[in-house]
């Protein structure tokens, strides 16, 4: 089970270190090699019992705390994994022209077309999820269930019936991408949101399509985050990017 997580830990540097920290109201930021970024998991209570001695951390020490079942913890060590993995230069490097930049978009934008007429599960209620109801089959599965919204356990019963999945990578921080993806082998599989690692080694399990963030400007995050931001984040400092299993065309 733990398979995925420690081979996400073990491709931070090992001389990495963690130069500052920030909890936010609704991000988690780390700086190391990047800024890397994580969702607050809102639902834990849990404190970060290191708070006050995380900046001088080597990384990938920081990134263990992503198999903590302390959700704090855990988002932190997620953050500190994309401070190392998701920084553009690197992420360029990593993903080896699979990398797409050439639109500021969702993966539900992008995807749109492909989604039209389908069975989509969402896994997490992600943002003006309409758009995506108007063209294809859509059932969204929610911990904390809105209107119209299933229960997370629904997960056991939908996702062997569906032809698209797209998972919040806040799954990596709760510990239920491994069985999700279990649920969801006969589909084609996405994991989405700030929290994503944009990493190809993600692809070894399932996983076809990653839709990330790359901060391209760490004062601009760092100051919206600081600031108490949610959407705000997506505005500043940052894009929305897609790493695709297959080449993105015109690149080797």
């Amino acid at each position: 089970m733990w398979r995925l997580y420690d081979e996400l830990i073990a491709a931070v540097p090992e001389e990495s270190a963690v130069s500052a920290c920030l909890a936010g109201l609704s991000w988690f930021l780390v700086r190391s090699e990047g800024t890397g970024v994580a969702m607050n998991p809102q639902d834990s209570v849990a404190t970060i019992s290191r708070a006050g001695r995380i900046a001088g951390m080597k990384t990938r020490d920081l990134a263990r705390w992503i198999k903590s079942w302390n959700f704090s913890e855990a988002a932190m060590g997620l953050a500190a994994i994309n401070s190392a993995l998701n920084p553009p230069e690197i992420a360029r490097r990593n993903c080896n022209g699979l990398l797409d930049e050439t639109a500021n978009q969702d993966v539900f934008t992008c995807l749109l077309d492909e989604l039209r007429g389908k069975r989509v599960a969402v896994v997490g209620h992600f943002m003006n999820l309409e758009r995506v109801a108007d063209v294809c089959e859509l059932s969204i599965l929610e911990r904390r269930p809105q209107t119209g919204d299933l229960p997370d356990p629904a997960c056991e019963y939908m996702l062997r019936e569906q032809d698209i999945v797209i998972m919040t990578a806040t799954t990596l921080i709760n510990k239920t991408l491994p069985r999700l993806l279990e649920l969801s082998r006969n589909a084609r599989i996405v994991l989405a949101g700030p929290s994503t690692p944009l990493s190809p080694l993600l692809f070894r399990y399932g996983i076809e399509f990653l839709g990330g963030l790359l901060v391209h400007d760490q004062e601009s995050v760092w100051r919206v985050v600081q600031e108490g931001g949610q959407r705000e984040l997506f505005d500043h400092g940052s894009q929305m990017v897609k790493v695709s299993r297959a080449p993105v065309a015109g690149k080797s």
